[in-house]
Order: structure tokens, then sequence, then C-alpha cells
């Protein structure tokens, strides 16, 4: 008993060591590094708003800096426009009467006067018009001479009335027969030979097509020239039905050619019908005259500025100049050390330009050309540096 007393009095006083021992080690062991807990998420930066750069590097980059101007913009429509010549300088020239093509005179793309004759057809038909009217006339010469000797015979009382009443209605028929016949003469432009029929050119104008060949034999109102006047052109543009509402009887008008060159013109007529096909409304462009650089058949684009739109008064930017950075719309003023964002408001944009309504005055100084390039390098930071 008192042997088993000892052994659990040895074990307790064992414990009661390794305990005190474990606790000595904690007191004298370097603290433990402390586990790894996560980072709250640093917040998103936007992007900066100035941009520190050289002159060398503006010139090297290719930005351009200009002032900001003033002026009115106004709301412009853009719409596809097709050249063409107007009704009465486009001319089709065809046979008046069946026969062969005995002369060509012009060449395609001469310029041929009104009256000018292109080309001769010998024809029968002349012939026999030419016939017709020397009848006509010779029956004309015949009943004047009865009705002067009716005349005559009346006169001394030995004629009756009536016989001058008739010899004075043959003389009418007769003319209005002669009539009828230099009519058709002139219709098909018989010579003076009476052998051929002259084609001619009723305007001033540029060849545009011959279909015609010597010796070909052709039939009445085959299609042999086109003439047009290429100064006499207008231009039809194609608008959507919303918009050609606003649009006005001399509104100013902005032609732009495939090289960049402006024309200016006035709208002429806005025909207020849709086109079923192309679902759009037409509006007729007269060009100034400055536009020599027109052609029949040529695309343009034409800016139409609608007297119906909406006008703003005040600071005017090229739209290139206009970045959104970070969600606003802002313009990059130039500083002693390169560039600024400065937020503005817009009141409006066409044709390339930027009404600005708040934000800038005129004459400050800003980037234009290429200024995506800043807006583009502020972006980098987006987020916060890695």
């Amino acid at each position: 008993m008192i042997a088993k007393h000892r052994l659990y009095a040895g074990a307790a006083l064992g414990l009661a060591a390794a305990a005190f021992g474990f606790g000595v080690a904690r007191l004298t062991q370097p603290d433990a590094p402390a586990a790894h807990v996560a980072a709250p998420p640093a917040a998103e930066t936007g992007p900066r708003d100035a941009l520190t750069i050289s002159p060398q590097a503006i010139a090297a980059s290719q930005i351009g800096v200009a002032a900001a101007g003033t002026g009115t913009l106004d709301r412009a429509i853009i719409a596809a426009a097709t050249v063409q010549a107007t009704p009465d300088a486009d001319a089709v020239l065809t046979a008046r009467a069946p026969g062969t093509i005995t002369r060509i005179l012009v060449r395609m793309g001469d310029t041929v006067r009104a009256g000018q004759t292109l080309a001769l057809i010998e024809s029968r038909d002349a012939s026999q018009i030419t016939a017709d009217r020397a009848a006509a006339a010779a029956r004309v010469g015949l009943a004047r001479r009865q009705l002067e000797r009716e005349r005559g015979l009346l006169a001394q009382g030995v004629s009756p009335r009536a016989d001058f009443d008739a010899a004075r209605a043959n003389l009418s028929v007769a003319q209005a027969d002669a009539l009828r016949a230099t009519a058709a003469a002139g219709a098909v432009r018989v010579t003076g030979d009476g052998r051929f029929v002259a084609v001619t050119s009723p305007i001033s104008g540029r060849l545009t097509m011959t279909a015609a060949r010597l010796g070909q034999y052709v039939a009445a109102e085959t299609d042999l020239f086109h003439v047009a006047d290429p100064r006499r052109l207008e231009i039809t543009a194609a608008v959507p039905p919303g918009e050609a509402a606003r649009i006005r009887s001399g509104d100013r008008v902005q032609l732009i050619v495939r090289d960049g060159q402006t024309i200016a013109g006035r709208v002429r007529a806005a025909t207020g019908v849709v086109d079923p096909q192309s679902r759009t409304a037409t509006v007729i462009v007269t060009p100034s005259a400055s536009g020599s650089a027109l052609a029949p058949g040529q695309m343009v684009q034409a800016r139409i500025f609608a007297s119906g739109g909406v006008a703003h008064d005040g600071v005017l930017v090229p739209q290139d100049a206009v970045q959104t950075l970070g969600g606003r719309d802002v313009v990059f003023l130039r500083t002693a050390g390169g560039f600024q964002a400065k937020p503005v408001q817009i009141a409006g944009r066409s044709g390339g330009t930027v009404a600005i309504a708040d934000g800038i005055k005129a004459g400050t100084r800003i980037a234009t050309r290429n200024a995506f390039l800043i807006k583009a390098e502020l972006e980098k930071d987006m987020g916060g540096e890695e």
C-alpha cells in the first residue's frame, strides 16, 4: 500500500515539473509570426487629371494645340447625294425620221452649241416631206391668184359675192396645209435640198454619249446622242423623313466631294415625298457658281443646315478635342508642364464640331488633334498602380 502511494506521488511530481517547463519555454521563446490576414482591397482610383509631357514629346506625338473658338453651331443633317444635270440641261437626241446615217460631225466629249448639227441622215421621208411642202406652197399661190381675180370680178359686178367668199376660203385652206407641211419639215429637221434629216442639239453642252454609226440604218426615234450642260447641275439628297420636315427652301448646304473639297449650295426645294424603296425623302440642292468640280453622276456628301434645327451660340471646339475620361466629357488644357483634364458640358454636336455650354472660355488653349493619346496615357493608372 505504502509502495502504491509513493508511485502516485512520483507521477504527480513529474506532471507538475513538465507543466512548469512548458510554461517557462513559452515565456522565453520569441513571439511567433502572426497568421496572414488578407488586407482589405484598396479602393479603385480614377485616371489622373494631369499629364506631364515635354514640348518635344508633344511634337513627336503630333498632338495639336489650338485656342477654342466662338460661333454658331447649326444642327446639320448629313445626307448622301447624287449630282445630276437639271432637266433642261440634259438632252437626248434621236433620229426624227428613218434613214441611213451618212455623216457624223462630232465625237464623244466634244463641246457643242445649241442648234449645231451633229449628224445627217439620208431619208426618203425627208424627200416626201419636202415635196408635200412645195405642193402646199404652190396651192397657196394658186388660191391667192384666184382670190384676187374674184375680187376684181366682184368689183365689176360680173361675179357674185359667193364666188369671192369661196375663193377666200380656198386660200385659207391652202395656207393651213402649207403651214402643216412647213411644220412637219421643221420637226424632222429636213435640210434645204430635201435629202437629209439633220440631228441637231437643242442645248449647248458636252457630248456625253453617242450610239450613231456611219452607214447605220436607224428607225425614227432611235437614240443617237446625249448632250449635257455641266454648268447647270442640281444635287438630289436623300434624307430621313423625320429630318426632312426641318428643311426649308434656301437653307445653306455644304457639299463635300471625294477629295475633301467643299462647295457651297442652297436648298431649292424639299419634295416631302418619301420613296417607298429607300424610305428617304428627296431634297433638291443647287450648287453655287463654284461647282465646276461637280459632274453628272458623281456621289457627294451634303451637310444641310436646316433652318428648323437647333442652333447653339458660344464656344466651339473640334470634335476630336472632346474625350471621355472617367465617365466625364473633358478637354485637355495646355499647361506649362503638359495637359490638364477639364470637364465640360456639351451643348450640341454637328459635322465634326462641338458646342461647349460650360467648362472653358473662348481662347483657351486645348489639345485638338490626337487628344485621345493624352486620354490613353492618363487611363494607364486606372485602378491604382501595381
